[in-house]
């Protein structure tokens, strides 16, 4: 039986890791003017995952700048999230919680 807390903080982050994918595909659609920015709906998704994941972003921005205009917040970002689900398993794993 699985530790329903483990579960849901790995299920936690597993969504962050979609929300982060989806504000990057969504700023690239928005550079290539696939998507109208303009458009009411538009502008509200794209204010939605930029108020979820601006925040981490900036904190990593302060550590590790964008050069060369190539920005790898996002990424480090991702695979932080990796470890740390790989942490978290290893932790319950190892005192028996998972």
């Amino acid at each position: 039986m699985e530790n329903p807390f483990i579960s849901l903080a790995l299920l936690l982050l597993q969504l962050y890791e979609y929300v982060v994918i989806a504000a990057v595909i969504a700023s690239w659609l928005v550079v290539f003017n696939v998507i109208n920015a303009r458009n009411e709906i538009v502008r509200g998704i794209l204010r939605a995952l930029d108020a979820l994941t601006e925040p981490v972003f900036r904190q990593v921005r302060r550590i590790i700048p964008p050069f060369g205009g190539l920005d790898l917040s996002p990424l480090i970002v991702l695979i932080a999230l990796w470890f740390l689900e790989r942490l978290i398993v290893w932790g319950a794993a190892r005192t028996g919680f998972y």
